[in-house]
């Protein structure tokens, strides 16, 4: 299967350095189902094309699987993997040009953020819906596209159209937002992928579609047919899109920026801050300023052992895991397949044993006092507290304060005078359909001075992400801490 990239203009073979392959090479990548060759028809000044070819040995793929299917067995030696553009090439793609699709290079610093008069060409993509699904997809992004149904056999019309398509694509994209389209829509296009389907499915939709795939009228669609049917996947897919601020922190050095050219607080969007020696701003998406800020804030109290209470899917627990300076995590969520991820986002399973004893996951709930919780010198309720129904507020005050206890308690939750900055969400609407408020920032400080002042603890409070003059940050979030007796100043 094939897959060409073409530059226009001045500088086009800088292609080369922003994709990391040499114009003057073929070269040849490994992968579980063939080999990837990347080779550059023409390389010139003013126009550059890389071509991406795919040899997929069909029968490797199915040989020691046995006859699950005996019935239809020459299916696995017939079909059309070696020929059209599917998740193989999709994978492949991800793979080798995986720097380029990250939005880095570090050779070229200015090249990620260039936007390039591209032309993509596909000759055969099983394409589901006919040319129409391949215009209802690509154009929303800016491509111009041409999708061009292949007859079954040219020779005999009456016959009528395949299912593929030759698709076309001219626009002028940062290469970064090109692989990730093409990443995303191409086995959206066929709707069925080569391998198991499965959450981590969800994580990747989410980053790859960082900055595009939260506005798009069809993403719906797109998680449907990318999650290959899977209804429950595509719509834990859709519902972390709709959080329009909070992008999976995971991997962030490998996702794919946002367009760091709309606003800030757009969905999806990235926040620039200042690079090193000169250098470009360097984006860095909400959520992971607000993991950041956690993990420091957590460092400044010198928390050993930290109980992060709604862990979700081990984000924190996962950057807290190889820091030397914190000897003991336990991960709380009230959801078994949160604790099933989050346990795979750790490696549970094959984790060195120094780093294995160290964390826990445990099934519970923030508002029941449980005695697991209790003894840590730092919990965590990182964008959980909107959550909770208002009339159990009481009950996780008492869980959490009163009974576990802990020496900090570090609270982040949405500045909801913050919304009127995303241009998708509908006045009086919150950023997520299963949050049960959002605050401002004073009826935070009001609760979290009454909770402190209830339980014995001073408030601290201070924003995440950029701090709009009018509305404030994004987010925001109070650290409470727990006021010492004289007989613990004595320990």
């Amino acid at each position: 299967m094939l897959l060409t990239l073409t530059a226009r203009g001045d500088g086009a073979r800088d292609l080369g350095f922003l994709l990391h392959k040499h114009p003057d090479r073929v070269q040849r990548f490994e992968q579980a189902f063939g080999v990837a060759h990347v080779l550059y028809p023409r390389a010139d000044d003013d126009v550059t094309t890389v071509a991406l070819v795919l040899e997929v040995d069909p029968v490797a793929l199915v040989r020691g699987k046995g006859g699950r299917d005996a019935a239809f067995s020459l299916a696995q030696y017939v079909n059309d993997r070696p020929y059209a553009a599917s998740s193989m090439l999709a994978v492949a793609l991800g793979s080798v040009f995986r720097t380029a699709m990250a939005g880095r290079c570090d050779a070229r610093p200015d090249l990620p953020g260039r936007a390039w008069d591209l032309d993509v060409h596909v000759p055969s993509v099983p394409c589901r819906g006919g040319a129409d699904a391949a215009r209802r997809l690509f154009e929303p992004l800016g491509w111009d596209v041409d999708a061009r149904p292949v007859p079954l056999d040219p020779q005999l019309p009456a016959w009528g159209d395949s299912r593929y398509v030759d698709l076309r694509l001219r626009g002028t994209l940062r290469v970064a937002d090109a692989l990730s389209h093409l990443y995303v829509l191409l086995p959206t296009l066929d709707g069925a992928k080569h391998y198991w389907v499965g959450s981590d499915e969800v994580d990747k939709l989410v980053r790859v579609g960082q900055g595009w795939l939260a506005e798009h009228p069809a993403r719906d669609e797109i998680a449907r047919r990318y999650l290959a049917h899977r209804g429950t996947l595509a719509a834990s897919a859709l519902a972390r899109l709709a959080e329009v601020d909070d992008v999976a922190p995971e991997a962030l050095d490998d996702a794919v920026p946002g367009d760091v050219t709309q606003p800030v607080d757009a969905p999806g969007a990235v926040e620039a801050v200042p690079g090193e020696d000169g250098d470009p701003p360097a984006a860095v998406p909400l959520a992971r300023r607000r993991l950041d800020a956690v993990v420091d804030r957590l460092r400044a109290a010198g928390a050993r052992s930290v109980v992060d209470l709604g862990c979700g899917e081990g984000h924190l627990l996962s950057a807290l895991l190889s820091d030397p300076r914190v000897d003991r995590l336990l991960g709380v969520d009230v959801s078994p397949r949160a604790l099933t991820v989050a346990a795979r986002r750790l490696h549970l399973d094959t984790l060195p044993d120094r780093l294995r004893s160290k964390v826990d996951l445990v099934q519970s709930s923030v508002t029941y006092t449980d005695a697991r919780v209790a003894g840590f010198d730092a919990a965590v309720l990182m964008e959980v507290i909107e959550h909770v129904d208002p009339p159990r507020l009481a009950a996780l005050e008492r869980a959490v304060l009163g009974a576990a206890r802990p020496a900090t308690v570090v609270v982040t939750t949405p500045n909801a005078e913050h919304n009127v900055r995303y241009p998708t969400l509908a006045a009086g609407t919150m950023r997520h359909h299963d949050h049960r408020f959002e605050w401002t920032r004073a009826e935070l400080a009001a609760w979290a001075h009454a909770a402190g002042e209830a339980y014995g603890y001073d408030v601290e409070l201070s924003g995440i992400g950029d701090d709009d003059p009018d509305v404030g940050p994004p987010t925001q979030m109070a650290v409470l801490v727990r006021r010492t007796t004289p007989t613990e100043e004595a320990r």
